[in-house]
């Protein structure tokens, strides 16, 4: 059993008891989180919607909110003195699936 449901302007594929990164969600570790666009559900059969699958939600927990390792952005032009350094550490939360809801 998977589903396929979007957050954070991403689609993830997921089974109960998944751990996945997401964009931060609000909310403290511990706390739980449903995600209602769901874009395709199989159980037995595979069900697709048109955009969304009606009455279908990923719920799960919230593990940790933390951020990622920092990557740095280096800006050059050669021959003229110009160099610029900037970093950058996206922000993501940890979330454990517990179930996948189907009506």
């Amino acid at each position: 059993m998977y589903a396929i449901f979007r957050t954070g302007g991403k689609e993830y594929k997921v089974s109960p008891g998944d751990v996945i990164r997401v964009e931060r969600l609000a909310g403290e570790a511990g706390a739980g989180v449903e995600f209602n666009h769901v874009c395709a559900v199989r159980k037995r059969t595979l069900t697709i919607g048109a955009p969304l699958v009606e009455n279908a939600k990923v719920t799960g927990v919230i593990l940790r909110n933390a951020r990622a390792p920092k990557v740095r952005v280096i800006k050059y032009k050669r021959k003229k003195q110009y160099k610029r350094t900037r970093g950058h550490r996206q922000a993501f939360s940890e979330v454990l699936i517990k179930d996948i809801v189907t009506a």
